[in-house]
């Protein structure tokens, strides 16, 4: 069973934990902000939007915000709980929409799944369904000084500047670096 594979299914058999977890905090509330600042519209694409805490935080906001997962359970949770949003089953390495479909995308917590062998390439999906004024907001995880896995999920670590030169690869430009959490924020087009 390959990394994403493997971290969907501890996802999906154990989600009324993760739930639990997820709904107590929205990283949108902690740091959408500035995000939402430097957006020049208002359709965001919530990529591994989990059980929906951050789909909430822009809806309430007045954004149009659709939530993509690959965990059907989640869904699911969304589905009852935040009626506002449209939420689409996928994987964020093929993205199913259109070209320049949306003004933001926000990934929390989700791109830390996807192996480094497919980082740039799943980057530069996000560059594709972003319009040319688009905005991203990914976070990652430095790593830890204790690296065992808490349970079978996969995490890819990365510092500061690998994350800045993946999104330039991916044809990202001006971006910024916060290295608190590493979240980065940039525009669609270099």
């Amino acid at each position: 069973m390959d990394a994403v594979s493997r971290t969907r299914t501890v996802y999906g058999t154990n989600t009324h934990r993760f739930v639990e977890k997820y709904l107590s905090v929205s990283t949108a509330d902690r740091y959408g902000t500035e995000f939402c600042e430097a957006l020049d519209g208002k359709r965001i694409l919530d990529i591994g939007c989990g059980p929906g805490s951050d789909l909430a935080t822009f809806t309430s906001r007045g954004y149009e915000v659709v939530g993509l997962d690959v965990v059907s359970a989640f869904l699911q949770v969304v589905d009852r709980n935040t009626s506002e949003s449209a939420v689409v089953q996928g994987d964020m390495r093929q993205i199913p929409f259109q070209d320049a479909s949306f003004d933001g995308v926000w990934s929390s917590a989700s791109f830390l799944h996807i192996p480094r062998s497919d980082a740039i390439p799943t980057l530069q999906e996000f560059q594709r369904i972003l319009c040319d004024t688009g905005v991203i907001f990914l976070s990652a995880k430095r790593a830890p000084a204790d690296t065992d896995p808490v349970d079978d999920r996969y995490f890819e670590y990365y510092d500061a500047d690998e994350i800045r030169q993946m999104l330039s690869a991916a044809g990202f430009g001006q971006i910024a670096v916060e290295t608190e959490s590493i979240w980065v924020t940039g525009t669609a087009r270099a």
